[in-house]
């Protein structure tokens, strides 16, 4: 391949013969990037860009991981490949650490399951829960959430936008609303709701007329309910701290499984392994993927309670990847395991998100357009309004991406770049997911550069 290539003749080519369906054009023209290190990317010129998004949390150990590449980099020069139909030491390992890691937090005997990207977790849940049920299909879900696009998944994605195009594949889900407290579904106060979102959740089984429970026969038509702890692509919504306690009571009132998605969530990016461990409730099947491997490779899975998965109810071949539980893969999450039990990322994580969002309100005071700032760890949202600090300005978040990608914001005669990524229900929140290794100067030269950009927008 030419070396000398441009960025123009890339941009050309790649408007060509890309595909744009697998990839987005939020920012034209699209950035090409060269290298990473860190909690940095840089571009073909080498000018450093600070990823406050870390490919949507599946980086949470900052590029170029050391000591995860290490034994990533073993595994390559020894066993790179090999059929999925075969074992090797590190699947088992794994799942080993995965399964003892989460019986140790919920007291659960379970095992795992391995595929190769988030959304083919999901299926393969699905298909368990299926399985499980006796082939009872429908599922609860919220209004916000993302649980991926295949044609299974985006029947429990609450975005229209994903089926519009196709159809519907199985079963749509009834959506539920999140508790959004800055934006109550109900138009409450968190002060004095008093749980109204449970309120009306629970009354769908008070009658069979409601169309979700059959009071005579004491069973719901529903076999599951999906939750992400904390809501993702919805804007990184943190609930109020009972919310999950009192829904799963409803749960297991109707004998409804809870499938806890911790595909962004897990891997302490709130400060634990698992973000439900901060409600208290038990799951039933826990999804994972992106920072399993640290991004290095397409490896997920799920855990799922042992009488849910064991050989006897899930045989050999109930669900199949060519490259699940690839070597490489696993090597990946094997070091991924070891480099979070040898670090004390609970203790970390909750110190720089204090310190993160302490440096976000005083920045709140100042500008009356970031109308809520809020987070859990070092998942943090900043959602940006018009001058009356509620009504949503998507224009603005869209025109600061832009600014901030450009890389030309200079701080102390260097000159640098500000990757963002923008969610929630009116794509006007940024939904922050740093690396968890980020230092506190780079949290300061984040805040610095995004206030730069404010200001640059007219702010």
């Amino acid at each position: 391949m030419d070396s000398d290539i441009n960025e123009q003749e890339l941009l050309d080519l790649e408007s060509k013969y890309c595909s744009y369906g697998d990839t987005v054009h939020y920012i034209e023209p699209s950035k090409i990037f060269e290298s990473c290190n860190g909690s940095w990317l840089y571009d073909l010129d080498g000018h450093p860009y600070l990823d406050m998004q870390m490919w949507y949390s599946a980086v949470n150990f900052g590029y170029r991981n050391k000591e995860i590449e290490a034994m990533y980099n073993e595994q390559f020069n020894r066993l790179p490949q090999l059929a999925c139909q075969y074992l090797h030491k590190e699947k088992i390992l794994l799942a080993m650490e995965i399964a003892r890691e989460t019986e140790k937090r919920f007291g659960i005997r379970g095992r795992v399951h391995f595929n190769v990207g988030g959304a083919q977790a999901i299926e393969d849940s699905i298909k368990l829960i299926r399985n499980y049920r006796g082939g009872k299909s429908l599922m609860f879900a919220f209004m916000g959430g993302y649980h991926g696009r295949t044609l299974g998944c985006s029947e429990i994605t609450s975005s229209y936008r994903y089926r519009r195009r196709y159809g519907h594949f199985g079963n749509r889900a009834i959506f539920i609303p999140y508790p959004y407290c800055y934006r109550c579904f109900y138009g409450l106060k968190r002060e004095t709701c008093n749980y109204e979102c449970i309120k009306q959740f629970e009354k769908l089984f008070e009658t069979e007329y409601y169309g979700i429970f059959d009071p005579k026969a004491g069973e719901a038509e529903f076999s599951a309910f999906y939750v992400e702890p904390l809501q993702a692509t919805g804007g990184y919504i943190v609930p109020p701290s009972e919310y999950f306690a009192k829904l799963d009571k409803i749960l297991k009132k109707y004998n409804i499984l809870l499938v806890d998605d911790e595909i962004q969530m897990g891997f302490y990016r709130t400060g634990k392994l698992w973000a439900l461990e901060h409600y208290g409730i038990k799951p039933d099947i826990v999804t994972f993927a992106k920072s399993l491997t640290n991004g290095l490779n397409p490896l997920s899975g799920l855990w799922a309670k042992e009488e849910m998965i064991n050989p006897e109810v899930f045989p050999p071949g109930s669900t199949h990847s060519t490259f699940s539980s690839n070597p490489l893969g696993t090597a990946a999450g094997l070091a991924t395991m070891q480099y979070m039990k040898q670090h004390d990322l609970e203790g970390s994580v909750k110190e720089k998100g204090r310190y993160l969002i302490g440096r976000l309100k005083v920045l709140q005071k100042r500008y009356n357009v970031i109308g809520d700032v809020d987070g859990l760890g070092l998942a943090l949202r900043i959602e940006m309004t018009r001058s009356d600090g509620f009504t949503p300005d998507k224009a603005l978040a869209d025109k600061i991406v832009e600014e901030a990608i450009k890389g030309n914001i200079e701080i102390c005669g260097k000159k640098y770049g500000l990757v963002l990524d923008i969610g929630g229900y009116y794509k006007n929140t940024f939904t922050l997911a740093p690396a968890l290794t980020i230092s506190y100067e780079e949290i300061d030269i984040f805040i610095e550069l995004f206030e730069a950009v404010l200001k640059r927008c007219g702010v």
